[in-house]
């Protein structure tokens, strides 16, 4: 389907690609990973041929349909459907011929090819994507300019899934999706009948979607087999293979090095030397790849603070009066919480951790905060409130403008930003570079509380796992929206379900709710079965979160402790050789103590054991 050769690609100076080579067989499903900033953008474009020609071939299969998302779909009054249909050309073209054509063979030949692609279903087709990609039912319909931009691109996207395009070619096709989105989307991919090229940083995505992983790394491209944990695995087989090779190389080296210092000189041994040392010059030197090193985040630990932080009681949310987004909203936040909010696109998470934040008035109900609880907010739309036109620097600056200059350079290298960038304009900064930017400065406040509504929309794999590091170093509450499953589930404990006007606790984990949505129909006419009602069925059933058998685990590690102290306090006590002699009341007293501690004991080692099973369950 599509062959790469020799490709040497460079933007000004700096070269993209050297030599790059890669095949693609027809059916595969291709992650296309690598860092920030090398080149898969680029390479895409190469291949879609928007930047011009290559130095060398890039070949698509002869006659092959390409399908990309170019931008988000225009701002128009035409109903959001027919702009997802018109992506399929000739299927929009037919039907519009069928209505005006009036030879009988040629209306016959037309309605014989729209029942060869499937030209008659089209309308139920594209509104199955649209509503697997979070659009509702009566959005269908309604003009295209009643949306924001996100969701047109959501339609943009839709419009290529729908034209099945024999190479489709993603760039980050979940930044604009939510879970639910996000989770419907990898199951179509997975079960696309033809060929795809997707840019992804999700690596839950990249595991259960894709069968190949290209990687492009240090200008080159290589393909794996399997997803992102099987490209991990063996790029950690190579690197332990070369290291050991060069290990081996390393000391043969010295072994003839030593040969040759010692006898050089020799002139018996002087042939032997040289023999050495023209094998020593023969050797190539094997060479170990170099990771390439991550600034990791890092969010300074706040003072310590009573729970809760945060209480919101019968609390409505919304922005407008008399028409809440939100109502009746009953949550407590305390110090220790990690929590994931989940639930649709525009059902208000996103004013719930405002409000939570106090950046939104509550429309009624109250908010109780602890006046010492700092709130540490992120928000994507925080990248639009850098100050275009100046730098990392001047922007630091404005946390301790009475720092000294080498002290606010080393506060910004602390933030990932050395000499290199320190002095770079906030427009010149890669989307990456701008969340971290963001980051550090919020984390500067040293909050008692992370609220982060999608911070990981830009940021490539390896900076998702050092945000995952950080945040679960940080010893302070955390509030997450995020789509993306492995950095949920790696930093949560709790859920929050944001859904149909209400707001509260979700009695099970990330698994079951992907399940769920997975496995829920779509709404369509004959009747909706609607999220609400699956939350329901599952919060009906007697299964316990992760969040509530950890805390049962911890409880009974401090009863387990409890009773061995007790037990051996007891026991250093009864080891006295006269003590039923000296007070037999105590020692019989001591007896019965120890009795009720070894009951306690076997109680609390039962429920650690059980509360342990069903933790390694879930």
């Amino acid at each position: 389907m599509l062959e790469i050769s020799d490709l040497t690609y460079r933007i000004g100076p700096r070269p993209l690609f050297e030599n790059a080579n890669a095949f693609i067989a027809e059916g595969w499903k291709v992650g296309l990973v690598g860092k920030n900033g090398t080149g898969k953008s680029t390479l895409l474009k190469l291949i879609r041929d928007e930047v011009g020609k290559p130095n060398a071939s890039i070949r698509v299969r002869r006659g092959a349909r390409m399908g990309f998302v170019a931008q988000e779909a225009p701002q128009v009054d035409t109903p959001l459907i027919e702009l997802v249909m018109a992506a399929d050309e000739e299927m929009t073209a037919l039907l519009k011929e069928a209505e005006t054509a009036e030879d009988p063979q040629r209306i016959a030949d037309i309605h014989m090819r729209l029942a060869e692609i499937d030209g008659y279903s089209g309308e139920a087709r594209a509104s199955a994507i649209m509503v697997g990609l979070g659009f509702e039912q009566e959005d269908l319909t309604r003009p295209a300019r009643e949306f924001s931009g996100g969701w047109r691109m959501r339609a943009a996207l839709a419009g290529v899934l729908f034209s099945a395009p024999d190479l489709l070619v993603l760039d980050e096709p979940t930044n604009y999706l939510d879970l639910e989105g996000a989770a419907w989307l990898e199951e179509y991919l997975r079960d696309y009948p033809h060929t795809v090229v997707c840019v992804s940083h999700d690596r839950e995505m990249l595991n259960r979607s894709v069968t190949h992983i290209l990687a492009l790394d240090d200008k080159k491209l290589e393909v794996f087999v399997g997803g992102y944990d099987a490209y991990l695995r063996k790029k950690a087989e190579r690197m332990a293979l070369a290291t050991g090779m060069k290990a081996k190389q390393d000391a043969q080296k010295a072994h003839l090095q030593k040969f040759i210092d010692r006898f050089r000189a020799k002139a018996s041994k002087a042939a032997q030397a040289q023999s050495r040392i023209k094998q020593l010059e023969k050797m190539q030197d094997i060479a170990v790849p170099l990771e390439e090193r991550t600034v990791p985040f890092h969010f300074d630990d706040p003072a310590q603070l009573a729970s809760p932080l945060v209480v919101l009681d019968e609390a409505d949310l919304g922005y407008i009066d008399g028409k809440p987004v939100l109502k009746k909203v009953s949550l407590r936040l305390d110090h220790d919480d990690r929590i994931v909010i989940i639930g649709p696109n525009g059902q208000g998470k996103t004013t719930l951790v405002k409000s939570i934040a106090a950046r939104l008035a509550l429309l009624n109900g109250k908010r109780v905060a602890s006046s010492k609880a700092v709130m540490g907010y992120f928000s994507q739309d925080q990248l639009d409130e850098l100050r275009e036109g100046e730098t990392v620097l001047e922007h630091v600056r404005d946390l301790e403008p009475d720092w000294a200059p080498p002290k606010l350079r080393s506060l910004a290298a602390r933030m990932g930003f050395g000499q290199e960038k320190i002095d770079t304009k906030v427009q010149n900064l890669s989307g990456g570079e701008k969340v971290r930017l963001l980051l550090g400065l919020m984390a500067h406040q040293k909050p008692h509380v992370l609220i982060l509504d999608e911070p990981t929309s830009h940021l490539d794999i390896d900076s998702r796992e050092a945000l995952i590091h950080a945040i679960n170093e940080y010893e302070g509450a955390v509030l997450l929206i995020t789509h993306d499953i492995y950095l949920a589930e790696a930093c949560a404990d709790r859920l929050w379900l944001v859904y149909h006007g209400r707001a509260r606790q979700y009695d099970g984990d990330l698994e079951d709710y992907r399940k769920l949505v997975a496995a829920a129909d779509r709404p369509k006419d004959d009747g909706p079965a609607k999220v609400e009602e699956l939350v329901a069925r599952t919060e009906a059933k007697p299964k316990q979160s992760k969040y509530t058998l950890q805390r049962k685990l911890e409880a009974a590690e401090t009863e387990m402790e409890q009773a061995q102290g007790a037990l051996a306090r007891i026991d250093a006590a009864l080891a006295d050789p006269e003590l039923f002699t000296r007070d037999q009341k105590r020692g019989e007293s001591l007896l019965k103590e120890r009795a009720h501690a070894a009951t306690a004991l076997a109680k609390a080692e039962a429920a650690w054991l059980e509360a342990n099973e069903a933790l390694e369950g879930t």
